[in-house]
């Protein structure tokens, strides 16, 4: 074959020569050999050219035409051997055919041409390919080089290199270089070699730079040369010889021009930056308004080729809009895109190229009114199937199914056979237009998300450390992450300028779409691309873009021109930038109202005054689907957005009527007013599907980042916000989405609740429970307590137990919604705690103090039930979870048990929580080892941060060790509630408060008790007095309900002063049975000044059951009580076991291991009491100083109570019985202490409060318990008390010192003060008092004491008592005796008029007993005159008592005078027997005295008031008889030592002679001259007495010694003889009777005249007979 090759040039010949006889049939013979022979490669460069040479002239000659063509087709694909002239000539002559006036030829040549012009090139490509090793470096082409200097090619690139050129100089018109002998060309098929030579080889181009200088040099300008008359409006032309002007562009070349156009830029956009830029601009002039329709079509097709090139739109961007001062080419093609479209719909095209704008415009204006449709009726026409189509503002464009998504499959720009500019159907541009956006949207988010996922992948691969999270939520700056390569940054700021150039034109496009979108289909692809970008610029940070997408779509969701604020605001920023896109405007178009759509929901919009309803169309569905779509899938982009997806989201809730159910979930629920929602059966099957994914769109927040989280949260509370803000001031249902919606996301958030706990509960704490729609709280609360129970049930990593902050983190919410006033929220909380002590009670661990403040934080005025629950949780907690909190929590229990005492909504709920102060001092002694032990070891760690901190520990009761404080403050708790405002409380508060004490305060340390006494017991005694003092004094009806109050408790005084009594009697108790642990303590005395000071103003206070419970306490305390029971003592715990003294005798106690001595037992104290000598005792003097206090204190207490008032009223106070005696009662067992210094000055202390004592009157109605009946001689307990009480002194007395012994004269001088009682009952200050039978048993009257019993025993007292001290050297200077005696004179000289008969009795007997003691007692002492003074008393007191002044009584009976006759007589006895007798020791005063008396008595003694009949009886004879003896005894007697006395006697029975005499004379006088008529009565008595005088005195004088009787005393004896005598002739009776009786003894005178004396014997006998005579006389006149 090779030697066949070299030799072809002969071996051709022949058949060229047999070609050149033009003969058809050789010819074509003569063809086909030599395509054989190229077919098999034997053809010679030389061969060759011959060849062509030949077939050039068959051309020439018009033959074979189509064989010709054949044969070089043949020459040039089998072989490379021609080259360089041959090549162009073979070429040339295809050209040449081309343009034959044969069809067929002409199409075979136009064939031929375009396979040669290809195979040049592919040759190029082939010879590249096998010099590739060896590439040299290209010489650089000068830019002036002229067009031959292709040297440096070799052959093939040569060969092609010329042909492109002069291809390039043909369409130019211009001559060509290379192409030889070509006759005519025309542009359009210039131009289709040139698109399909820069489609199909550009490496060639790019590859060699002579190539790439013809594309610069060449191609471009030819191109925007060609281009002018487009742009111009004008000049086309079809040839390049006859340019004529044509009025239009011509369709065809402008056609082929696009096509070559989008090669360039396809293929060598790197190379041509500058031009493509040019080329881009005028694409974009092409879609101008006013541009032909057919030129608008297909430039739009071209973009579409661009568009569906992402890689390509990406280096626009990079060469242009990001390049200063360069056009913005990238978004002016979008921007022309979208105003492309909007002209559409604004200039409805015609499909017919020649209309122009004017006609348009009106032809627009005239169509709006009449597409507008009814919003219920399906588009247009009603139920004709509707083409998928745009209609808007009356303008209806279809939409044409133009192409396969994401390929450019052009119509317009294929049709290359096409002269005349085609028709274009409607809506075509529109369509394509439209796939040009989606094209778009869709190839630059793919490449742009397909980057970012590499370059995510390469940061995280290449730095450990993931991405950081971004600085700011807003703006992702992660420009900032500094491990991230130049690279990558780059990519960014392209990727972001990308997207910031098309997002506003692509907006307002699609926005525009969607509005008039009335196909599924499409309404689909636009949200979708709108998704789409959403989410990239999410993805890349930029806001205003993400917003603005979002705001499309929710304002699809929604009826149009809803207000909805967030949009609007949202729509306003975005609307007030218009975009300039070379210098004309797009605005952005806002939604038209008219909807074409179906309605498939009406609902009431969500606002503050609806305005009837709004419409849901099933695009706004659709709408809404892509929103929870995006929500969904993007949610970690959507940063701020949120707050619009969610805004809109509840605003399409609250229209189709979803309300939040269990957990958040929205289900379908009716509105609650207006109008019900309406929704059709479409729809409504797509509610649950819907509400569905809005929970999933919830759920799937657990996939977001922390950052995306936050936003989440953040826009759900700003739409929380706006829904509380659209429910105030109404009662309407509120909008709960929000709520909702933030419980969902806690929910499923829980893993990390932590990042979102406290956005979420403070919105719902600050602001959805406080919020004044009912509802709108209720959900809060819901919300809230449904987290906190979520949050603690979870089960979290690390588990909450080791993991308390989060424990306290989640509790803490709980515990805020405390400062909410609310009660339906509190009541929430609380069910919530409850449920939490319930289910998790026993790992609440460091929880406690929070769940304990809940319970603790309720008020009294938040209601019943709040409380009730409260006190619920409470009582489980104090049930069940003691043991299982932690025991620093204990001190929080025992604070909100006694805050729960102190509420007073409900008494049963403070008494029950005393019961658990109660149950938890019971738990504290159980457990109190390991309770100490946990307290000690927390105080030792807060010790050490205290130091470490360099402050000190606070906490209440500071010093005391923790335990202690514990139970101080129960204390302090209790004794807070014993001075609460209910009785009730306080009653059972203070009897728990001691009992606790009582039982429990053994564990205390010894040092505690300092504060138990001083901060818990002094001060609430403190508080208790200060209440009692200003209680009010009004009168309580009834204590609530039908309950009646017990008078001794209807003022709040009284009730107050049961408390009192209450507090005072728990002090002093523990002051007794604690004696011995607080007396060690340094200031024992000042407390007992303290207690005792209590004591004092609660016994002054003005109420009796007080004051009398305070007596009550000063015996306790002064231990006037039997010892401490068994039952009292401490309880010993067996673990230790160290004896401590203590209590009586032998008796030990212990107590946990606190030992301290007692120095001074009870047992001593009683053992004193007893009289036995007490032990020494260390503390003796400090003792004394507490007894002596206590000594001062009763004297204060007495003085001051028995002081009497100073104005009287009913009012004033006065103290009762009771109290008195018990205050009297104390006294003697103090004074067993004090009474070795009792001075004087006490006991005239002691003697002023005893007689102040007993002067107090009682109440009326006090007065039947007091003294049973007036009549009855009683005493009453308190005047037994103040005889004990001296009875006591006077025993110390009697066996004290000398010293001591000087008190008797003041005791008896106490007493005999009590002793005039008798007679002269005490005053009390002003008081009037009334006698107990004159008093009214219910009227406020003061009764005076019947005195009378008391003044006896007083005076037996006294007789005792002198008995006793008769001789004491004190009684007899001090008078004693005399004072006794004066003091007996009241009642003798009363005697009648004595208040009781029995005194006077007494007083005599008394008197009598005390003389016979004293008496030789005074005349023992007669020289020293110490009693001198006492005589004269004593003789006044006989002479009152024995001449009383008072009568007796008219009922007297014979008997009891008789009786009392006998008791003068005896006093007269004593006289002749004491007194008489040692007339020489007694003064002569008082003898005279006494002698007068007798005589007296002698004489008159009777008593004027007796009957006749008694008269003989009455008129004392026994006693004139006695004092007659007596006088005469002690006259006559032997005795008789002075002359002088011998003369008091004689002078006194002359002068009783001389009387007699007297009266006898007067009576016989006055009985003569009254004849008939009788005498007064008192003179016949007087005439009686003397007569029986007489004869007494006669018989007195027989008995007496002869000799003590002297002759003249006879003598006048005698002498009343006659005149006796002359009395005979009385009328009266009883005179005769009495008169005989007196003459009687005269027999004894009678005797017989002796021898010497006749005369006188004889007178005595005629007397006699004279006497006989007279009565005989009288005898017979009668």
């Amino acid at each position: 074959m090779p030697a066949l090759k070299e030799n072809s040039s002969e071996v051709v010949q022949p058949f060229l020569m047999g070609c050149g006889t033009k003969e058809p049939k050789i010819t074509q013979l003569c063809l086909a050999a030599i395509q054989r022979l190229m077919s098999h490669e034997v053809v010679s460069e030389a061969a060759a050219g011959n060849i062509i040479n030949m077939l050039w002239q068959l051309m020439e000659n018009s033959l074979e035409e189509l064989k010709l063509l054949q044969t070089v087709l043949v020459l040039l694909t089998t072989n490379t051997v021609v080259h360089d002239e041959a090549l162009s000539k073979a070429i040339v002559l295809c050209f040449r055919l081309h343009f034959t006036k044969d069809n067929i030829t002409n199409n075979t040549a136009a064939a031929t041409v375009r396979q040669v012009v290809t195979v040049v090139f592919e040759r190029v490509v082939a010879e590249d390919e096998r010099y590739k090793g060896t590439i040299d470096q290209p010489v650089a082409v000068q830019g002036n080089s002229n067009r031959r200097s292709v040297s440096t090619l070799k052959p093939c690139a040569k060969d092609a290199y010329m042909l492109f050129q002069d291809l390039c100089q043909l369409v130019n018109a211009d001559a060509p270089y290379w192409l030889v002998g070509m006759t005519e060309m025309t542009r359009t098929f210039g131009l289709e070699l040139l698109e399909s030579v820069l489609n199909d080889f550009p490496q060639v181009f790019l590859q060699h730079q002579e190539f790439s200088f013809l594309l610069k040099e060449r191609v471009c300008p030819l191109v925007i040369k060609l281009f002018s008359p487009n742009i111009k409006f004008r000049q086309g032309s079809s040839t390049s010889s006859s340019p004529a002007p044509v009025e239009k562009p011509y369709f065809p070349i402008c056609m082929r021009l696009l096509r070559v156009v989008s090669v360039l830029i396809k293929q060598f956009y790197s190379l041509l930056v500058t031009e493509c830029e040019i080329f881009l601009s005028l694409l974009v002039k092409f879609l101008d308004a006013d541009k032909p329709q057919w030129l608008r079509a297909v430039a739009v097709e071209s973009i579409h080729r661009l568009c569906v090139q992402p890689q390509l739109l990406r280096s626009f961007c990079q060469s242009y809009d990001m390049k200063q001062h360069s056009t913005k080419v990238f978004r002016d093609i979008v921007n022309a895109l979208g105003s492309f479209i909007q002209s559409l719909f604004l200039v409805p095209s015609t499909g017919n190229t020649s209309a122009t704008p004017s006609q348009t415009g009106s032809n627009a204006s005239g169509n709006t009114g009449s597409a507008q449709t009814n919003p219920g009726v399906l588009g247009m026409g009603g139920g004709a199937t509707v083409l998928p189509a745009f209609e808007y503002r009356g303008t209806w464009i279809p939409i044409l199914n133009v192409t396969v998504q994401g390929s450019a499959k052009a119509t317009y720009l294929e049709m290359l056979d096409k002269v005349e500019p085609p028709t274009i159907p409607e809506g075509y541009a529109m369509s394509v237009a439209f796939h040009c956006l989606l094209d778009l949207v869709r190839g630059i988010t793919t490449m742009i998300e397909g980057e970012l996922g590499e370059a995510e992948t390469i940061s995280q691969t290449t730095t450990e450390t993931t991405s950081l999270p971004a600085q700011s939520s807003e703006q992702q700056d992660l420009h900032s992450v500094s491990d991230q390569s130049e690279k990558e940054l780059v990519s960014r700021a392209v990727w972001e300028e990308m997207v910031n150039a098309c997002w506003c034109g692509l907006l307002a496009a699609l926005s525009l779409l969607l509005d008039a979108s009335t196909d599924e289909a499409a309404t689909e692809n636009i949200l979708k691309a709108e998704l789409t970008m959403a989410a990239l610029c999410g993805r890349l940070g930029l806001v205003t873009s993400r917003d603005a997408f979002i705001t499309a779509i929710c304002k699809g969701s929604l009826p149009p021109h809803y207000a909805l604020t967030v949009l609007n605001s949202t729509t306003a920023a975005l609307s007030s930038k218009s975009y300039s896109i070379q210098g004309q405007n797009v605005q952005m178009i806002s939604p038209s109202s008219e909807s074409h759509q179906q309605v498939v929901a009406v609902g009431q919009p969500l606002a503050l005054q609806p305005q009837g309803t709004v419409m849901l169309t099933s695009k706004n569905i659709q709408c809404m689907r892509t929103l929870l779509n995006l929500a969904h899938c993007h949610g970690a982009v959507l940063g701020t957005s949120w707050q619009l997806v969610l805004a809109t989201l509840q605003h399409l809730v609250w229209i189709l009527g979803l309300k939040p159910g269990v957990g958040g979930a929205l289900k379908p629920g009716r509105a609650v007013e207006g109008p019900s929602t309406v929704l059709t059966t479409a729809v409504m099957t797509d509610l649950p599907v819907i509400s569905n994914i809005l929970s999933r769109l919830f759920e799937s927040s657990q996939y977001l980042d922390d950052v995306s989280l936050h936003h989440l949260i953040n826009a759900l509370c700003s739409l929380s916000l706006e829904a509380m803000d659209m429910a105030y001031g109404n009662n309407k249902e509120p909008s709960l989405f929000a709520v909702a919606k933030l419980l969902e996301t806690g929910l499923v958030n829980m893993h990390r609740i932590e990042i979102l706990w406290r956005p979420l509960t403070g919105h719902l704490l600050e602001q959805v429970c406080q919020h004044p729609n009912s509802r709108m709280r209720e959900w809060g609360a819901e919300a809230l307590t449904s987290l906190i129970k979520a949050g603690l049930t979870f089960s979290h990593d690390p588990p909450l137990s080791q993991n308390q902050r989060l424990q306290l983190l989640l509790l803490n919410p709980l515990k805020e919604l405390s400062n909410i006033s609310h009660p339906d929220i509190r009541i929430k909380q609380l069910e919530c705690v409850l449920q939490i002590l319930q289910s998790q009670g026993d790992s609440l661990g460091p929880g406690w103090p929070l769940v304990l403040g809940v319970m603790g934080a309720i008020r009294s005025d938040q209601g019943e039930s709040l409380i009730r629950t409260a006190f619920q949780c409470l009582q489980l907690v104090v049930t069940d979870f003691l043991p299982t909190m932690p025991c620093t929590c204990l001190q929080i229990v025992v604070e909100v048990a006694g805050s729960f005492g102190l509420h007073n909504q409900e008494l049963n709920i403070s008494l029950t929580s005393i019961g658990l102060l109660w149950n938890i001092s019971d738990y504290f002694f159980q457990r109190g080892e390991i309770i100490e032990k946990e307290l000690n070891k927390e105080e030792a760690v807060l010790q050490k941060q205290a130091e470490e901190r360099g402050v000190m520990l606070n906490r209440p009761f500071h010093p005391a060790p923790p335990f202690d404080c514990l139970w101080l403050c129960l204390y302090a708790k209790l004794g807070e509630l014993c001075v609460d405002p209910r009785p009730a409380v306080r009653k059972s508060a203070g009897q728990t408060l001691f009992s606790t004490i009582g039982a429990h305060g053994t564990l205390l340390q010894h040092s505690t008790w300092h504060t138990v006494i001083w901060k818990v017991l002094f001060h609430l005694l403190d508080r208790v007095r200060e209440s009692s003092t200003t209680a009010d004094k009004e009168k309580i009806e009834s204590g609530g309900g039908n309950i009646l109050i017990h008078h001794s408790r209807d003022t709040a005084e009284k009730q107050w002063a049961e408390t009192w009594v209450l507090t005072l009697a728990g002090v002093a108790r523990i002051f007794n049975t604690r004696r011995y642990l607080l007396q060690p303590l340094g200031d024992f005395s000042q407390a007992w000044d303290v207690l005792l000071d209590h004591i004092q103003s609660a016994a002054l206070s003005k109420n009796n059951e007080v004051s009398l419970a305070a007596l009550k306490s000063f015996q306790e305390i002064l231990q006037i009580v039997s010892p401490v029971r068994d039952s009292e003592k401490p309880d010993t715990p067996p673990a230790i076991n160290v004896s401590v003294p203590v209590v009586v005798g032998t008796t030990t106690a212990t107590s946990l291991g606190r030992s301290f001595m007692r120095t001074d037992s009870i047992g001593e104290r009683i053992g004193r009491y007893n009289g036995s000598e007490p032990p020494v005792i260390t503390d003796e003097i400090e003792d004394l100083n507490l007894w002596w206090a206590a000594w001062n204190s009763w004297y204060r207490i007495g003085s001051e109570s028995t002081r009497p008032p100073i104005t009287c009223d009913k009012l004033t106070f006065i103290p009762s019985q009771p109290f008195l005696t018990a205050l009297i009662q104390i006294f003697p067992a103090l004074y067993q202490h004090i009474k070795t210094g009792f001075s004087m000055d006490d006991l005239q202390k002691l003697g002023v409060i005893l007689h102040g004592a007993v002067s107090v009157p009682i109440s009326s109605d006090a007065s039947p318990f007091i003294l049973p009946s007036y009549t009855e001689a009683v005493l009453t307990s308190l005047q037994e008390a103040v005889l004990t009480a001296l009875d006591v002194l006077q025993k110390a007395i009697c066996v004290g010192s000398e010293s001591m012994q000087i008190m008797y004269p003041a005791i008896f001088d106490q007493l005999l003060a009590f002793v005039e009682f008798s007679c002269k009952p005490p005053q009390y200050g002003q008081l009037e008092t009334k006698h107990i039978a004159n008093a009214k048993y219910n009227q406020a009257e003061w009764v005076a004491l019947n005195y009378v019993p008391f003044a006896e025993r007083s005076l037996e007292v006294v007789v005792d008592l002198y008995q006793k001290t008769a001789c004491h050297k004190a009684v007899v200077t001090e008078k004693v005796l005399q004072n006794i005696i004066k003091t007996l004179r009241i009642p003798l000289s009363l005697k009648y008029s004595c208040p009781s008969e029995s005194t006077w009795k007494l007083a005599v007997s008394s008197l009598l007993k005390v003389l016979s003691i004293g008496l030789p007692v005074a005349r023992q002492h007669a020289s020293s005159g110490k009693f001198d003074s006492m005589w004269p008393e004593l003789a006044n007191t006989f002479e009152d008592f024995l001449f009383t002044k008072s009568t007796p009584p008219d009922n007297l009976s014979i008997q009891e005078f008789q009786k009392n006759e006998s008791i003068d007589v005896e006093v007269v006895q004593l006289i002749s027997t004491e007194i008489l007798p040692y007339a020489n020791f007694i003064p002569k005063e008082f003898v005279g005295q006494i002698m007068t008396m007798l005589n007296k008595g002698s004489i008159h003694s009777q008593s004027s008031s007796f009957t006749e009949a008694e008269i003989d009886i009455r008129m004392r004879e026994e006693f004139s008889k006695v004092c007659f003896e007596t006088l005469l005894q002690f006259s006559f007697s032997n005795k008789v030592t002075t002359p002088q006395e011998g003369y008091i006697s004689r002078m006194a029975l002359s002068v009783l002679l001389k009387r007699s005499q007297d009266v006898l004379h007067r009576y016989i006088e006055d009985e003569r001259l009254s004849g008939k008529c009788p005498l007064p009565r008192q003179q016949v008595t007087e005439i009686i007495f003397v007569l029986k005088a007489v004869s007494t005195l006669i018989d007195s004088l027989k008995k007496t010694q002869p000799e003590n009787v002297d002759a003249n005393t006879w003598a006048q004896v005698i002498a009343l003889y006659p005149t006796l005598v002359e009395c005979i002739t009385c009328s009266s009776s009883e005179v005769c009777s009495a008169l005989k009786e007196a003459l009687v003894p005269f027999k004894d005178f009678m005797h017989p005249p002796a021898s010497k004396g006749g005369g006188r014997t004889s007178k005595i006998t005629g007397l006699k007979e004279d006497r006989d005579q007279k009565i005989n006389r009288r005898g017979t006149d009668s």
